[in-house]
């Protein structure tokens, strides 16, 4: 049996440690003690490009934001599914995570950050976000855990009021936010809907044609016919109005 091999670790924003494993042909990033992404489990990385993209796919000129490097599968994805002419701008906050996938994590997907279509910017995606404004067709967010952090308690502000209110800002007229996160959240589901966008959660796997376990991506739109068919319908809690875009 081949050893499990610690290729590299470093610290995360909150003074925690994140890791880097290898196993074979597999490889972990761990972040104080618990796994945070595995190369085998990276089906639900490919749907939030998929759902995210969706309406993208003969557009000849998008601009996609994708918030969170992870080990590069939602690149590729987008990379694949869009034109030679598309522009991919990926944030990530911790240069570890950028080195790791230049030296060892490439491979996984025939090294996405070499496309000339990308361009990779290290730093907070929230002040990434905060400085555009109608600029993308589609912001594509896996940062950290979800809404509910692991490795940097300030991403909670990303998936606040504010933090949403400036990815709106952010997209285009008939762009799209999708958002992964390891667990449902029915809080944040009416803070996307107060926010004045069309909502849709989807159930997707983490391991390709497996069952439990599963993750989730939620689909938000100003624009109700650029939603993807599918997924399922929150409800707004009565009382609370809507904030429409200018």
């Amino acid at each position: 049996m081949k050893p499990r091999i610690k290729l590299a670790t470093a610290q995360t924003p909150d003074g925690g440690e994140i890791m880097l494993f290898q196993h074979d042909r597999d490889f972990t990033i761990i972040v104080n003690g618990e796994d945070l992404m595995h190369s085998r489990r990276h089906q639900s990385e490919l749907e939030l490009a998929r759902l995210g993209c969706a309406n993208l796919t003969l557009h000849p000129n998008p601009k996609v934001l994708i918030g969170g490097l992870g080990m590069g599968y939602t690149v590729r994805q987008t990379l694949d599914l869009l034109n030679p002419k598309a522009k991919i701008v990926v944030g990530e906050l911790m240069p570890a995570v950028i080195e790791w996938n230049h030296e060892f994590l490439g491979i996984l997907n025939n090294n996405p950050l070499q496309d000339p279509r990308v361009e990779l910017r290290q730093g907070d995606i929230v002040d990434l976000i905060n400085s555009s404004k109608d600029k993308f067709e589609a912001i594509l967010l896996d940062i950290d855990n979800g809404p509910e952090a692991m490795s940097h308690s300030a991403n909670s502000r990303l998936y606040g009021y504010q933090g949403i209110m400036a990815c709106q800002q952010a997209l285009s007229k008939k762009g799209c936010l999708a958002i992964w996160s390891a667990k449902p959240d029915k809080d944040f589901e009416q803070i996307l809907m107060g926010c004045g966008f069309h909502v849709s959660r989807f159930r997707v796997p983490a391991h390709k044609g497996k069952t439990p376990p599963s993750h989730f991506v939620w689909v938000a739109s100003m624009d109700k016919n650029l939603m993807p068919p599918g997924g399922g319908k929150p409800r707004e809690k009565k009382g609370r109005g809507k904030s429409r875009r200018r």
